[in-house]
This record gives C-alpha cells, sequence and structure tokens, in this order.
C-alpha cells in the first residue's frame, strides 16, 4: 500500500517541490490538498507547471477539515507559516495522522526561546516535548514511528551538517564559530514584498537579520549542542542572493589543537558520512549550481595554516530541496520505514 499524503498550505514554494517530490515518488500517492483560503484554488492554476500531473480529484484544494484529511491519508505535511502550523498539528495528531512540519513551530525544544526567537508563546507545549527534529543525518534513529517531526530550516541544515562531523570529534573549539551563509530569493517565502522585487534584487548582494541575531541561529546552536554534547556558540549572518534556488555556507572554526591535520579533518567528514546518500565531499568548494533541484549536500573542508590557523568549511544545498521540501520526504520515507531515497534520486 502506498503511503498517502495530505499537503495544508499547498500554494507556497514548500508545498509545489512536495507535490513535485510527491508524484514522483514510488511508493506514496497524494491525496489531499487542504487550503484555509476562501476561495479554494485548484492548484495547477497556482503553479501551471503541475497542469495534467495532479489527479483533478486532487488538484482543486479543500478544506482543512481533519477528519477528512484523516479518512484520505496517513501522513500530513504542514506547509504552513510557523504558528499556523502549531493550530493545526494537535488536532491532526488526534485525528492518528502523522504530521510533518516544515514550519518552526517544533525545531526549538525550549518553549522560552522559542518566544524569544519568534516573538509569541508556543502554544502547544504538549505535542513540542514529543516532536523528533527531522535532520536524518544526525538523527537519524529517532524517526522511525515518529508521530511528529519537525523538519529542519534550511540554513539550519546547511550549516549543521557542515559543523557536526567536526565537533563530534572535538576537532574543533564549540565557541568563536562564525557562520557566514547565503540564500536565494524562494527562502524568503512567496508572499510579495517590496524588497523581493525584481527591480530590487537584480545585481544585489546584501544581509540582513544582524542585529538581535537572526531566529535561526539558536536552533543551529540546539542542534550543534546536542552533538558536542556540551553547550556551542556561533555567530550566524545570512544573506540574500540574487538567486532563486541555493544557500551557500562559509564557516570558520578554530582548531582544538595545534595537531590538527587536513586528513584528520576529511576522514572525520568520511567517517560521519559514509553511509549517507545525500552528502557529497567535494575536493574544491562547491557551487549551488550543482545541488539545484536535488536533495544533496555538498561539503568541502579546508586545514588553513598560520600563527591563527582556521578550519574553514563550505556547504551547499537547494534551500527548497535538501532546505525544505525534500528533507519532508526523506523524512516521510524513514518515519515509514521505507528506502530513505525514494522519490529523491
Amino acid at each position: 500500500m502506498p503511503i498517502r499524503a495530505a499537503i495544508l498550505g499547498p500554494t507556497g514554494y514548500t508545498g509545489l517541490y512536495l507535490i513535485q517530490g510527491l508524484l514522483r515518488h514510488p511508493g506514496a500517492e497524494l491525496t489531499y490538498l487542504a487550503s484555509h483560503r476562501e476561495t479554494l484554488p485548484n492548484i495547477a492554476d497556482e503553479f501551471p507547471q503541475l497542469l495534467g500531473q495532479v489527479p483533478e480529484q486532487v488538484a482543486v484544494c479543500r478544506p482543512i477539515d481533519p477528519d477528512a484529511i484523516a479518512r484520505s491519508a496517513d501522513v500530513a505535511f504542514l506547509a504552513l507559516p510557523h504558528r499556523a502550523a502549531m493550530s493545526y498539528a494537535p488536532v491532526l495528531l488526534d485525528a492518528g495522522l502523522r504530521v510533518i512540519d516544515l514550519s518552526a513551530d517544533y525545531r526549538l525544544t525550549e518553549p522560552a526561546l522559542y518566544q524569544k526567537a519568534y516573538g509569541h508563546p508556543h502554544e502547544d507545549v504538549k505535542n513540542l516535548a514529543d516532536a523528533v527534529y527531522g535532520l536524518p543525518e544526525l538523527f537519524r534513529d529517532d524517526l522511525p514511528g515518529a508521530m511528529l517531526v519537525a523538519n529542519p530550516g534550511c540554513y539550519p541544515t546547511a550549516s549543521a551538517l557542515a559543523i557536526a562531523p567536526l565537533l563530534s570529534r572535538s576537532l574543533v573549539k564549540p565557541d568563536g564559530i562564525v557562520i557566514n551563509a547565503a540564500s536565494g530569493v524562494t527562502g524568503a517565502g512567496r508572499v510579495p514584498a517590496p524588497h523581493l522585487h525584481f527591480v530590487e534584487q537584480n545585481e544585489s548582494f546584501m544581509a540582513y537579520g544582524v542585529i538581535g541575531g537572526h531566529r535561526h541561529q539558536p536552533e543551529i546552536e540546539q542542534t550543534l549542542a546536542i552533538v558536542a554534547g556540551r553547550p556551542v556558540s556561533l555567530l550566524f549572518v545570512p544573506h540574500l542572493l540574487p538567486i532563486d534556488r541555493g544557500i551557500l555556507a562559509t564557516i570558520y572554526l578554530e582548531p582544538a589543537s595545534g595537531d590538527v591535520t587536513q586528513d584528520d579533518l576529511l576522514e572525520a567528514y568520511r567517517d560521519a558520512y559514509r553511509d549517507d546518500p545525500f552528502i557529497r565531499l567535494r575536493k574544491d568548494p562547491p557551487n549551488v549550481k550543482h545541488v539545484r533541484d536535488t536533495n544533496f549536500c555538498d561539503l568541502c573542508v579546508r586545514l588553513i595554516p598560520g600563527p591563527t590557523p582556521r578550519v574553514v568549511v563550505f556547504s551547499a544545498i537547494d534551500n527548497m530541496i535538501k532546505g525544505a521540501s525534500g528533507q519532508a520526504i526523506q523524512n516521510m520515507n524513514l518515519v515509514f520505514e521505507q528506502e530513505e531515497t525514494a522519490g529523491l534520486l
């Protein structure tokens, strides 16, 4: 029996890439598109590239009715803004559905930290305590059978995968880490905004979210603290690239000692990701063009010698695939104990 999948909020970019991934998945079936719009859209009108690909009875979105969704699906993907997701997750879980949330609502384990990062209280503390953080390369064993999966942010995915092998083997210091990362414009979502217009973004490159720290920083620190087994402190500075897709993170770390070699670094990555189908180690710094439309994370590590040696790690992902919808499908595969790469290779 195929995994029957519903998507709540399919009219955003993550919804589009979820639909495309599920349509090519050999063991899944898209059965329900749910929208809270007053006038329910046909998904082929929202995304003309889907015309003729989604069965007509599915293409026309239906209301968000948890009981109806539970009768039609085994898993519900929440492609909703933060705060909206936590209002629907409890009733979907109570209806017996497994839930994979692409928003930020279940990523931070501490309600107070969530409130500080997102500016309002967490409204589903009960389910927050049971959520599994869905970064498979680091927490794969927690995913089979999970009822609620918090799909990681795109920047935290690129950053944590780049740093984790070094911290887990104590090759770098857990503080003083600097992450400079740049994302394509799809990371800002589909809702129009003046600063996202073509004439504003074309031939543009800028940092943002610097004052007070970006809300993805505590998510990265939380993940890396679990890996390191102790607190991790870092500075995360995001940038906006004038492209539609992709993230490139350049990360600066201090070696734990003067004895760390380039071979030590390479061996850490080879050992950590030996069995991970979506991690590719490159000899040269990666290019976002080479991960576009894939679920791969391309990594490269360098030891920079000198009076104050540094380790530099480069990480590239497609922010809409490995950074969002592709990783959500990867999580679905693991939750239902299916082939991890199904629908993604």
